[in-house]
């Protein structure tokens, strides 16, 4: 069989990774030393690394997160600011995500929650996990669209197979009637189903007179809160740190 042959194959099969990797040791004459065992390892765990990044790409393409620069790498952590690196790299395993708990983030504007909340995203893309982001408007408007076009209960079943959902500016503006029952939809389907980070000027305590309905209000905060991990973040605006620096 002829090297080209052999590419071809290595294409047909979708191989790109064991393809790169073995050109790379038909080049190196140091690899003729090698038992054929040692290659052949060293060519599947190419594969395999080329799997998990186009995987990784993947997901954080369908995951419509904004700041290309939240990373947990980036945050500056400090107990002023209520964002401890100890409290923080617990999160990093998310271990949080297999028990099902959710991380309620909340703050005066600009103090950087939708950056810590898609820095965690990030992290959970990165090992492999599903998340998708929304500012909660945007959700709702999408949510009420699908209704019109009658595809409400495929997008509710739709969000609550992601493994993290990030609900960014709750409470910004007080919620209709119909806008409360849907995002109380999207909060039930997602109990048993996955994790959700909500960031919130409002402080916890004032969600359940924010949300107005006292029945779904009170569903719904049993589910949020419940096991929850809540960041209380603090300090001036980063935004305006970052304009005096």
């Amino acid at each position: 069989m002829t090297q080209s042959t052999l590419h071809d194959r290595l294409d047909t099969l979708g191989l790109k990774g064991f393809k790169s990797s073995l050109i790379r040791q038909c080049d190196d004459p140091n690899y003729d030393q090698l038992p054929f065992n040692d290659r052949l390892l060293q060519l599947l765990d190419a594969e395999i690394n080329e799997r998990e990044n186009r995987k990784i790409k993947r997901l954080m393409h369908n995951s419509a997160i904004k700041d290309k620069q939240a990373s947990l790498e980036n945050i500056e952590y400090s107990a002023k600011r209520g964002v401890e690196r100890s409290h923080i790299l617990s999160l990093a395993t998310c271990d949080y995500i297999d028990k099902g708990q959710n991380i309620l983030i909340t703050g005066a504007t600009g103090v950087g929650k939708s950056f810590l909340a898609q820095a965690l995203a990030k992290r959970a893309i990165h090992q492999g996990l599903s998340a998708i982001y929304y500012r909660v408007s945007r959700l709702l408007e999408e949510i009420k669209l699908a209704r019109l076009e009658g595809t409400y209960t495929k997008t509710i079943q739709k969000l609550s197979k992601h493994q993290l959902l990030i609900l960014d500016d709750f409470g910004v503006t007080p919620l209709k009637s119909d806008e409360l029952n849907d995002l109380f939809e999207v909060i039930e389907e997602r109990t048993l189903g996955g994790s959700t980070i909500i960031t919130a000027q409002l402080p916890v305590k004032e969600w359940h007179a924010y949300l107005g309905n006292e029945t779904i209000a009170d569903a719904m905060m049993d589910r949020l809160i419940y096991s929850a991990h809540r960041i209380e973040m603090k300090g001036e605006s980063m935004r305006k740190t970052l304009a005096q620096k």
